[in-house]
């Protein structure tokens, strides 16, 4: 089974029609995008866009040969003039079943939001799923007998689509994800490309035509990732985001809580907010007990309070205690720590903050808090295949 897609963008493509927004304004050449529509072997169109006809000649394509065009989701704006050699366009309600006379099987999906997803089977046993805009599949089985070939969908609008689909074992290790529906809330190019990598998904320019079945490998994700960065910069986001995808996650806050502080609490209830809901936090800074065990992927937020816990533990703040073995008991802390990253087998995101390109702190302690660190997240990148620096919530890539 072929694909192509001749649209990859959202309802009103990208760039959006008369937006000032900076992606829109970077939307050209193959960034830009027409509204999604995918051809399934020149006989089944999935979405119908004013410019399919054109879109489908120019990838090199026909739809002389649709037998069936099917709509995901309401598409408003003007009446658009059927083409000719088109059929009525239509919808399957959720459940039901529709054979074509190419021998294509097509289930309708239901979703969580309004549309329909389609399932396509083809005679030769390839299996797609698309879903529409901002959608993601209601009422899945806790295991599907066999997972998709391919799933198209809105990675960046709804990542826990995808979490879902891995959970029921519907995405696999062998399933190709693309993404789809894209808009201006995406971020451009390069950007773009590192986002769906780290959640096991990829997007091509409109016009490309994928074997279904036929699996080509995303850039393989990273197991451990550190996301350094100062503070409100956007890197507990970042983290954030690369596990979004992933149906289990554990979040690790070192911060732990405390007692009579409201902004404190005000501000771990905006990161819990944030989260999915699926993922279990664990409130301890015991890192290396869990480094060391198996399980799903580890979210650790963060280093830096780790180590005020860690430097609590040794007397690193008392002069006198810090150089009559503090130092040393510390040193051991953390190498302990770094030798868990190095042999752990969980897919592992740490956060940490850069403290030491501002004011120089006024007191001793300060001093060897920042030096201290330093220390730590070096030898803690180190470790990791994957290094990242955001500043301004963009993020840099430093290592992979």
């Amino acid at each position: 089974m072929e694909l192509t897609l001749l649209g990859t963008g959202a309802p009103d493509g990208l760039p959006r029609p008369d937006c000032p927004c900076a992606v829109c304004a970077s939307a050209r050449g193959t960034g830009a995008r027409a509204a999604t529509a995918l051809l399934v072997d020149d006989a089944l169109l999935l979405d119908l866009t004013p410019g399919a006809v054109f879109a489908a000649a120019r990838a090199g394509r026909s739809v002389a040969g649709v037998r069936q065009v099917l709509l995901t989701h309401p598409h408003d704006g003007p009446a658009m003039e059927l083409p000719a050699s088109l059929p009525p366009a239509g919808r399957v309600p959720d459940g039901q079943e529709l054979t074509l006379i190419s021998g294509h099987r097509v289930r309708a999906v239901a979703m969580d939001a309004p549309g329909t997803g389609y399932e396509v089977t083809s005679p030769t046993g390839e299996r797609l799923l698309y879903l529409p805009p901002g959608g993601a599949p209601a009422g899945l089985p806790d295991r599907v007998a066999e997972p998709y070939d391919m799933v198209v969908l809105d990675v960046i609008g709804r990542p826990d689509a995808v979490a879902r689909l891995r959970a029921a074992d519907a995405v696999t290790a062998a399933t190709e994800v693309i993404a789809v529906h894209l808009d201006h809330d995406a971020p451009p190019a390069q950007e773009l490309d590192r986002r769906l990598a780290a959640g096991g998904a990829r997007a091509v320019p409109d016009g490309t035509t994928l074997p279904v079945g036929e699996y080509d490998a995303v850039p393989a994700r990273p197991r451990r990732t550190l996301v350094t960065g100062g503070a409100r910069s956007g890197k507990s986001l970042e983290a954030e985001r690369r596990l979004e995808t992933f149906p289990e996650v554990v979040y690790v806050a070192t911060g732990g809580r405390r007692d009579g502080d409201a902004e404190w609490a005000d501000r771990i209830g905006l990161h819990r907010e944030r989260r999915p809901a699926a993922w279990r936090t664990e409130e301890t800074c015991e890192l290396v007990e869990l480094l060391e065990s198996d399980g799903p992927p580890l979210l650790i937020d963060c280093l830096s309070l780790w180590l005020t816990d860690a430097m609590d533990r040794v007397d690193a703040w008392d002069d006198a205690l810090w150089a009559d073995g503090g130092r040393d008991r510390l040193r051991i802390r953390v190498a302990d720590l770094v030798r868990a990253v190095r042999g752990t087998r969980r897919t592992v995101v740490a956060v940490t903050n850069e403290v030491g390109s501002g004011v120089v702190p006024a007191t001793p302690g300060g001093r060897r808090f920042r030096d201290e660190l330093g220390r730590l997240n070096a030898a803690f990148a180190a470790e990791c295949e994957h290094v990242l620096l955001v500043v301004a919530g963009q993020a840099l890539v430093l290592r992979g």
